[in-house]
């Protein structure tokens, strides 16, 4: 993996800064939030104004107050989900590939019929049977339906590299399988296992605010998930308050991106064939 081409590349350039800004956001919120997100004292539907400069919700809430708590949120569920997909993807992918034998003829059959079954009816049942979890339970239910894919290009790759002679090598030393998946193979894989990553963020954002929209998560944490089911249920559009709908959405569409540029910049670098410039 090419770091220093990350810092020449517009696309990394770009999604790192979107992303630093959302971090910068989340980790500052608890003393840049100019109210309490849950305070209901405010008069409801104020438009844009010096006091509240997104205006406030149905409710009497400061729409500029959750906006910036949910940053928290949709951060977490991305960044902690991407991790966890990553990991499965590393034992069901990588270390099963190399391994080989029972063991990777198992993680297949598991990883196929993940892949069959429809993901997007598996995510919403899911979560629908686990109701009102919360954000816990929302990075569960995208970690089963989220692995399967990234476990597969990993295995191919981990099979193709197995027999390269460096491998060979370091197995006739006696190095563990454990070392070599992680000092030999992994390092050759790197930049597919980030670019997954970034993938898996993705993927991660979007559901969670998509179940959270439609009600399956738990509706009373602040979440621009949250925020657009709680616009829906409120007829903001209707009723005028088309920022209440408006800058959650925006938000989501914002840090989706930075984490799609992160994931094509590192897609570039990886494989030299993709890029356009």
């Amino acid at each position: 993996m090419n770091w220093k081409a990350l810092l020449h590349n517009r696309r990394a350039v770009a999604g790192a800064l979107i992303f630093a800004l959302f971090c910068l956001v989340a980790l500052l919120a608890p003393v840049v939030v100019p109210y309490s997100p849950t305070d209901i004292n405010f008069t409801p539907l104020l438009h844009p104004s010096a006091k509240h400069l997104l205006g406030t919700t149905i409710n009497g809430q400061d729409i500029l107050s959750q906006l910036i708590w949910g940053a928290r949120a949709s951060l977490f569920v991305g960044l902690v989900s991407g991790a966890l997909i990553s990991l499965v993807q590393l034992v069901m992918g990588v270390f099963a590939g190399y391994v080989g034998g029972v063991f990777d003829t198992v993680a297949a059959a598991v990883t196929n019929v993940f892949l069959v079954l429809p993901s997007l009816p598996l995510l919403i049942i899911l979560a629908a049977y686990l109701r009102g979890g919360g954000l816990l339970m929302l990075v569960g239910v995208i970690t089963i339906t989220g692995w399967a894919w990234g476990a597969k290009v990993l295995r191919s790759q981990a099979i193709a590299l197995r027999d390269r002679p460096f491998v060979q090598a370091a197995r006739v030393t006696g190095e563990s399988r454990w070392h070599i998946v992680f000092a030999h193979v992994v390092p050759n894989m790197l930049g597919i296992i980030v670019s997954n990553f970034f993938g898996a963020a993705l993927f991660a954002v979007l559901a969670e605010a998509g179940l959270e929209f439609i009600g399956l998560g738990n509706i009373n944490d602040i979440t621009w998930g949250t925020m657009l089911y709680w616009a829906q249920e409120g007829d903001a559009i209707l009723l005028g308050a088309w920022v209440w709908l408006l800058v959650p959405g925006l938000c989501l569409a914002l840090l989706g991106t930075s984490f799609g540029l992160l994931n094509f910049a590192v897609d570039e670098i990886a494989n030299p064939r993709l890029r356009r410039d």
